[in-house]
């Protein structure tokens, strides 16, 4: 697995190396320091995951982000920032990043949140799950992962995946991926991304081709839509 991180701030870039080094067996970890080194190394080679800081020189906070995202439309995205406003959070989520980790958060869940991600869903702050956002597809989503997270004597049995998330959960079982399910059905690919969280929290599963495979167990979709 190779992994990409940028930020400008040396003590923090070193101690995330050293981090991700520890938690994960046979990482490679590509480290830079700015936008422009950031462009420059996905041009050269291939990542499993970018996580990166957002406000870095080379780049307009937002604009750097976009950019990034449309040069690797494929590859999961992280921004872990010092930066926390809920109006960024909710326009990188919306653009496609796959989560939005306060620097301030400890180790094992800055490490539980990138499994998550690898997972194939999307992490995002508790404190932007207690705002609503201007997004009505994305407002929904987001209070049905915040009904899960809160519902703590709930356990995924008990939970049902919605008509949406059965939607995206067919895309997935074609193989789709979530740039073309988003488009398929007319929402943005973070909001895709948060309908899949909430689909791998209700099935139990940590990958789609899990997901896929209960959501059939449980009669979402049938054998013939999943391909089997």
């Amino acid at each position: 697995m190779k992994i990409l991180i940028a930020d400008d701030h040396e003590l923090f870039l070193q101690g995330l190396n050293f981090v991700l080094k520890t938690h994960f067996d046979d990482v490679e970890i590509t480290s830079v320091k700015n936008y422009t080194e950031l462009y420059d190394a996905i041009r050269h080679d291939n990542y499993t995951l970018v996580i990166t800081d957002l406000a870095m020189p080379g780049a307009n906070s937002m604009d750097g982000i976009i950019k990034l995202h449309n040069l690797l439309p494929d590859t999961p995205i992280i921004v872990i920032s010092a930066v926390f406003d809920r109006e960024i959070v909710q326009k990188t989520i919306e653009i496609g990043v796959a989560g939005y980790i306060p620097k301030s958060s400890p180790n094992d869940v800055m490490l539980s949140d990138i499994n998550l991600v690898l997972a194939g869903g999307v992490y995002i702050p508790k404190e932007l799950l207690e705002d609503t956002p201007v997004d009505t597809e994305l407002s929904r989503s987001i209070q049905s992962l915040k009904d899960f997270s809160t519902a703590a004597n709930i356990t995924s049995k008990d939970k049902k995946l919605t008509p949406r998330q059965i939607d995206v959960i067919k895309g997935i079982a074609r193989g789709l991926p979530n740039k073309l399910i988003a488009y398929e059905l007319g929402l943005t690919e973070g909001t895709v991304k948060v309908h899949m969280t909430v689909i791998l929290k209700t099935l139990g599963v940590t990958n789609r081709t899990a997901a896929v495979m209960e959501a059939v167990k449980r009669g979402y979709i049938s054998k013939v839509e999943a391909g089997l």
